[in-house]
């Protein structure tokens, strides 16, 4: 819970008012979540027999980050495909994907966060419009089309260029990171380690208590 309210105060708060934007984007934000979260947990009922909490978690956590790159441009049915999209594309990300490429995603962050976000980012330059955020204007102070509903269909594109240059900066800039750990502490460790729990192995404290 603490996650879905600080997400509101994120995406309604960079309106920087309590302005008719800020009550936009909020909605925006709401709707894409719940919307998320019955498409992740649909799936998964057709696909397992019964949906679970977990399921519904990582659904409404998909629709957050979806919508957050279009949170203060989108209508609330655009922001409701969006979250129904995220949802469902992100468990296929998390369920198939991962399984058919063998990579390793503990927490799902690739598959949630990662792909969810760069769904999010080129569903905005569909579905951004100027009837809600009309910041974007030209010398003579005229508002200017935002997304492909509006009629800029160029905005798309600029947003696939966008994604490109952040997987860009991400994929460089992890591969530093995971170089210098490697050098220093280490990327792995030993399958023991593993089995006892990194809690208790790397940090010798009891960080999960299942017996009751």
């Amino acid at each position: 819970m603490p996650v879905v309210v600080g997400w509101f105060g994120f995406n309604a708060g960079s309106a920087l008012a309590a302005s008719s934007l800020a009550t936009s984007a909020f909605v925006a934000t709401h709707f894409a979540a719940a919307a998320a979260t019955l498409g992740w947990l649909a799936v998964e009922w057709r696909e397992n027999g019964k949906p679970s909490v977990l399921g519904g978690i990582s659904g409404c956590v998909a629709g957050l980050v979806a919508i957050t790159p279009a949170s203060g441009f989108v209508k609330p049915f655009p922001a409701l495909a969006i979250g129904l999209m995220a949802g469902v594309f992100c468990y296929f990300m998390v369920t198939r994907v991962k399984r058919w490429f063998g990579y390793d995603d503990a927490l799902d962050a690739f598959g949630v966060h990662g792909a969810g976000g760069t769904l999010g980012a080129i569903l905005t330059g569909v579905f951004a419009t100027s009837a809600v955020n009309d910041g974007l204007k030209n010398a003579a102070g005229h508002v200017l089309p935002l997304g492909l509903v509006d009629g800029k269909a160029s905005q798309v594109l600029n947003q696939l260029e966008g994604c490109a240059i952040a997987w860009g900066l991400a994929i460089v800039g992890t591969l530093i990171i995971l170089k210098i750990c490697d050098m220093t502490i280490g990327l792995r460790v030993s399958k023991a380690q593993e089995m006892e729990g990194l809690d208790l192995a790397m940090h010798g404290e009891e960080g999960y208590i299942f017996e009751s």
